[in-house]
């Protein structure tokens, strides 16, 4: 690894994940990987370790480390299976940290402990089949009457739902109001009326949990509201800088795996009598896995530290996400070359980190829009 200049505490926290993801998950992500099976077993290994409670305080029983420390745990985990780490960090990150911003205390009080200890498990439902990156333009319905709420529609590409306990729904409760008539909802799966649809067949990330959820006369207390009526939009603008820059640490996961894939296999195979990595266009191609590599770990680290320290731009959060993801998907790419025929076989993971990749140039905002966010912010900045 380039030297960042890690504390000794990050040093630590690193090591301790790095071991963990290779004794408890390791040895079952291919089986799992293939057959799109949830690993709902280390929910609890997970709360053990401390790793749910990472943005939450230690005044409420997590380690209150913030969004660097929580960047390492998460590229460390993606080292071993991005899958896992991606739901992972729906749950930490998406839910958890929702609820440190924007819950009120009861909530916190009636969730934290069982989502710290793994015992619940979290999703976050904004996306619909018509409503992507046009999240306004979702259906699903949330009408008032009398103390309670009551939620009808659909949600699709909702990653950990189909085990999920409790679910962050976004719904129109003023459907003539556009994006300020979104609120935001805890629902538990206990409540009724919230049941798994039809399970996705992904082409990457098949150990997620990914399915489709429905909402039939859902019943949700007013007090399971995040943040303001109509107000949801907010709650979710208000996290979605922070998830980009936990989604561009996944990224670094893939690309550190990709790079202890290759490394080796260029010193074991061989060719015309002597290993691939002698090759003047193998070294070229391990240079550039490492400067990409290298490249999107300082510019995460980067982005994590402004977020701590409340600097983080809505721009760097869409470019730091940008380079890393797709990046992670050229990295991916170049380690299944240089493995040749190996690569595109399943004996190895290198398909698997090309197949996983991919999907962070899609989720969180697809590549364009990214794109299109950052030339918006720079021309309103120095027009």
């Amino acid at each position: 690894m380039l030297d960042l200049n890690e504390s000794e505490e990050f040093t630590a926290l690193r090591s301790a994940v790095r071991s963990f993801a290779l004794a408890e998950l390791a040895p079952q992500v291919d089986e799992y990987d293939r057959a799109d099976r949830f690993h709902e077993y280390l929910w609890p290994k997970l709360g053990e370790m401390g790793f749910m409670g990472v943005m939450v305080p230690e005044s409420e029983g997590g380690l209150g480390l913030g969004y660097s420390a929580h960047t390492v745990i998460l590229e460390e985990m993606a080292r071993v299976s991005a899958a896992v780490a991606m739901s992972y960090g729906v749950h930490s990150s998406l839910v958890m940290d929702q609820l440190r911003k924007n819950g009120t205390d009861d909530q916190r009080r009636r969730y934290y402990p069982k989502l710290l200890s793994g015992e619940m498990i979290a999703a976050i439902a904004m996306t619909e089949a018509e409503a992507g990156s046009d999240l306004v333009g979702m259906r699903t319905t949330a009408t008032k009457k009398g103390t309670r709420w009551v939620l009808n529609g659909n949600k699709l590409w909702i990653t950990n739902s189909a085990n999920a306990d409790l679910v962050m729904v976004y719904a129109k409760s003023d459907p003539s109001a556009g994006k300020r008539g979104i609120t935001t909802f805890l629902v538990e799966k206990s409540f009724g009326g919230m049941t798994v649809g039809r399970k996705l067949d992904l082409f990457g990330m098949r150990a997620s949990g990914s399915a489709e959820l429905v909402f039939e006369n859902c019943e949700v207390p007013e007090e399971n509201v995040i943040g303001e009526v109509n107000g949801g939009v907010s709650v979710l603008m208000g996290g979605l800088d922070y998830e980009r820059v936990i989604a561009a640490a996944q990224c670094i996961g893939i690309m550190q795996a990709a790079m202890d894939l290759v490394l080796p296999y260029v010193h074991e195979r061989k060719q015309f009598g002597q290993p691939i990595g002698e090759f003047q266009l193998m070294q070229g191609k391990m240079a550039d896995m490492y400067t990409q590599l290298n490249a999107g770990r300082a510019y995460v680290r980067a982005a994590a530290s402004a977020a701590d320290r409340g600097r983080l731009t809505r721009k760097d959060a869409a470019s730091v996400y940008l380079f890393a993801a797709e990046n992670a998907t050229q990295v991916a790419l170049q380690a299944m070359q240089a493995l040749g025929a190996n690569g595109y076989s399943n004996e190895f993971s290198a398909q698997r980190l090309v197949r996983d990749a991919k999907l962070f140039e899609i989720g969180g905002g697809t590549a364009e829009v990214r794109r299109m966010l950052i030339g918006r912010e720079l021309y309103r900045e120095f027009g």
